[in-house]
């Protein structure tokens, strides 16, 4: 059932910041094990569309079976997308402070490098480092090794989604303000993605914080993305969502959005075959992952059970679009299922709720450093013989 206005309206900072983050992990692990395939071979696979959390691909045969070996996708495990993104809580955890690419380098990457942790997929404690795909391994290559300044390092690193995925705490730390959210994740994405996937992970970020906005609609997070997006990334996100709105719900959505974002994506209709000039940088193209899940978001009318089924059943990178889908219509207030939640948790081992409550604890912080800034440069500029804005 879709949570009415009123009930929305009525979140807290609190809910909203914990309904984003579980909602990320839920969704991400409700596509890890399609992640790749077609609607059409996820429906022949599952013998109808998924509808919850189901187990591996190649059944028992995961730990051996091209290409997902050697790991578990599946049975409510999350990926790298959730890892990364508890990294960067960690991260805020201990600068208490917003973000920037310096912050990357000198607190995501050693986190990255020497603290083991549980790894559901790999079902075992290893390093992050070990499991993550190789464009964030690229964090360690440059900023580690590499000595690269963190604002540039992402020039170069193949062009994808992998900053987005995890800009969800950028937008929370900034809830309320899309603008402040895109610039903060602008900054830290440098370190880690140039041209569209860096422009993705700001929007991304932004659309998080717009929906953490009482009174936000999936309309107006539409609109603040469109406020603040540039080049292609905007004209894909404009394009999809338009198609979006004219679906009834995500079965009739799924040809349509992969339609209307086809000629801005550039890895193709084959993704496991990605085209020639696939993943590089460009002004005129974008990551496909967050214009879909904005559509699905529009399909769903905010709706969590709905986007996040939607963004599953696309197919393609789905796990990281569920992912984006499940951040952004949790801060909305709709409310994360609590079956799936649960069975995500134990699945993987992971409670998904503490890192809502550390970044919670932080946004409030920031937000009363904000305003200790904010007064200060307001003395300072009256100071200046211009009246004063506010008591």
């Amino acid at each position: 059932m879709k949570p009415t206005t009123p009930e929305i309206q009525k979140a807290s900072l609190d809910e909203r910041i914990t309904g984003a983050l579980v909602g990320a992990a839920v969704g991400d692990a409700l596509g890890g094990p399609v992640e790749g395939y077609a609607p059409e071979q996820i429906l022949e696979r599952h013998a109808g569309r998924v509808h919850g959390i189901v187990g591996p691909w190649n059944g028992d045969a995961w730990r051996t079976a091209r290409p997902i070996a050697p790991y578990h996708k599946g049975d409510g495990h999350v990926t790298d997308d959730t890892l990364m993104t508890h990294a960067l809580v960690r991260v805020y955890a201990q600068v208490r402070d917003h973000l920037d690419a310096y912050s990357i380098a000198d607190h995501l990457v050693p986190d990255l490098m020497k603290n083991p942790r549980w790894i559901p997929e790999l079902e075992s404690e290893a390093l992050p480092l070990h499991r993550v795909f190789l464009a964030e391994k690229w964090l360690v290559a440059r900023l580690h090794y590499g000595h690269v300044d963190p604002r540039e390092a992402g020039v170069g690193n193949i062009v994808n989604c992998g900053a987005a995925m995890y800009m969800a705490p950028v937008g929370l730390v900034n809830a309320a303000n899309p603008a402040g959210a895109y610039a903060e994740a602008l900054d830290i994405a440098g370190a880690h993605q140039s041209s569209y996937g860096r422009e993705a992970a700001g929007v991304f970020a932004a659309a998080v914080a717009a929906a953490s906005t009482p009174g936000a609609t999936p309309d107006s997070v539409v609109s603040a993305c469109l406020s603040l997006a540039k080049d292609g990334t905007r004209a894909a996100i404009e394009r999809v969502c338009a198609a979006a709105s004219r679906c009834a719900d995500f079965e009739s959505a799924l040809g349509p959005l992969r339609e209307a974002v086809a000629p801005y994506d550039t890895v193709g209709p084959d993704y496991r075959s990605p085209s020639l000039g696939a993943r590089r940088p460009s002004r005129l193209h974008a990551i496909e992952e967050l214009p879909v899940a904005l559509g699905m978001l529009v399909v769903a009318h905010g709706d969590f059970r709905h986007a996040v089924l939607g963004a599953v059943n696309y197919g393609r990178d789905c796990d990281s679009i569920a992912t984006m889908a499940g951040a952004i219509a949790g801060a909305l207030g709709s409310p994360v299922p609590e079956d799936w939640a649960k069975q995500v948790s134990e699945a993987s081992r992971l409670d998904l709720w503490e890192p809502a409550t550390t970044l919670t604890a932080v946004t409030r912080e920031v937000f009363e450093r904000d305003v200790d800034r904010r007064r200060a440069h307001e003395t300072a500029f009256t100071a200046l013989g211009t009246p004063a804005c506010s008591d």
